[in-house]
């Protein structure tokens, strides 16, 4: 086990184990020891070593409880945590926020069909650690990886349900909203809304809440996370599309595109917030629109360099499909709805799914045709 963020805060610090040893006057090993998560700093020596860190005493705990589990087989003492409740400690919750990651880590590569069974044996897991948790330190903890689990949880069943069943995700989502709000973890409140608005915008095509339920997500992520800030205001600004709204969805993207420039070492919602994420969604408003000559490009390029995420490529593929039709260039359309369907029968995203069958009915006036005909087969063979 480590405290990776513990040992990245004391180099970010300018500090390696030996020097932060000699100023707050203990051997290295105890350094070693801390960042190993073998030991924690005794309560005397808490505030130097904040004030070393240039952290207050509520991140420096949080630093000491964020414990990165490298051997993840399974152990005896998660065995006994659940058959003891009251017994689980750090150490099992460090277990279960990894377990958690390496099934996130293959949400882009793998169905969620093949997820689903797993993951939700892992969030009764903590649900039931956290119901009898005895610790209030190990509660919170279990509360932060209850909120991450939850809102895997509900992606993976509106996945699984092709985007049809809107309640079961929804309730998943309000369940990661509460436990944020217990742990005090305002940046996966913000995920977890955001993700109820997805449900609003492409679930229940409802503009307007998918735009509130935005917002709320900008106001929850505004003061901790603007990588967070930028994607939820992306899709503020993909809702305005959905209603024609041009100059409100622009005003949107131009706000979402300055938080580029605010996005820190920090800030561990990064990785959500890519160029190829604002240039996927900045070419689907621009669909929404009714521009697709100016979706084309950027969707093109997008589909390009999302090869290695196939559930977003397939979306971006989709959407250029779409764009194609729209513009007449059938030949081209084709060749991308195929690659599109290549996409959606590795992973069986329910945005790929969707939007292949959406492109498919926009096809139907040339079924009579070969190659629609062929596309339509395949289209068959994925339902």
């Amino acid at each position: 086990m480590k405290r990776i963020r513990f040992a990245g805060r004391r180099k970010a610090a300018g500090f390696t184990q030996e020097s932060l040893a000699q100023y707050l006057g203990v051997e290295r090993s105890t350094v070693g020891r801390w960042e190993s998560a073998e030991t924690e700093p005794q309560a005397y020596i808490r505030p130097k070593l904040a004030r070393a860190l240039k952290v207050g005493s509520e991140e420096l705990q949080a630093l000491l409880d964020d414990i990165t589990v490298m051997d993840t087989s399974p152990s005896e003492r998660m065995s006994y945590a659940l058959e003891h409740p009251g017994s689980a400690d750090l150490m099992v919750v460090a277990y279960l926020h990894e377990r958690l990651r390496q099934l996130d880590e293959s949400y882009d590569q793998e169905s969620s069909t093949s997820l689903l069974g797993t993951a939700g044996q892992l969030h009764g897991q903590v649900c039931f650690l956290r119901e009898n948790a005895g610790n209030p330190r190990v509660r919170r903890a279990l509360y932060e990886v209850e909120a991450d689990s939850a809102t895997f949880m509900g992606q993976l069943v509106w996945d699984v349900s092709q985007r049809r069943d809107h309640a079961a995700p929804l309730g998943y989502f309000e369940e990661a909203v509460t436990a944020a709000r217990h742990a005090r973890d305002p940046s996966t409140e913000s995920y977890a809304t955001l993700r109820m608005s997805f449900v609003a915008l492409y679930g229940e095509k409802n503009a307007a809440r998918g735009v509130m339920l935005a917002e709320r997500a900008v106001e929850a992520a505004r003061l901790v996370s603007p990588s967070l800030t930028g994607l939820s205001l992306l899709h503020v600004a993909e809702g305005h599309a959905m209603t024609g709204a041009l100059k409100e969805c622009e005003d949107a993207l131009r706000k979402a595109e300055a938080q580029f420039d605010r996005v820190h070492a920090d800030d561990l919602a990064a990785p959500f917030y890519t160029l190829n994420e604002f240039n996927r969604l900045t070419g689907s408003c621009y669909l929404f629109l009714g521009l697709p000559e100016r979706a084309e490009p950027i969707l093109r390029t997008t589909s390009r360099a999302l090869a290695s995420k196939k559930k977003s490529q397939a979306i971006a593929l989709g959407n250029l499909t779409l764009a194609l039709i729209r513009q007449g260039k059938l030949d081209e359309a084709a060749a991308t709805m195929h690659r599109t369907i290549d996409a959606v029968e590795l992973t069986r995203g329910g945005g790929g799914l969707n939007l292949a069958f959406s492109a498919g009915r926009e096809l139907r006036q040339w079924r009579a045709e070969p190659w629609a005909q062929e596309i339509n087969d395949r289209l068959l063979a994925l339902m």
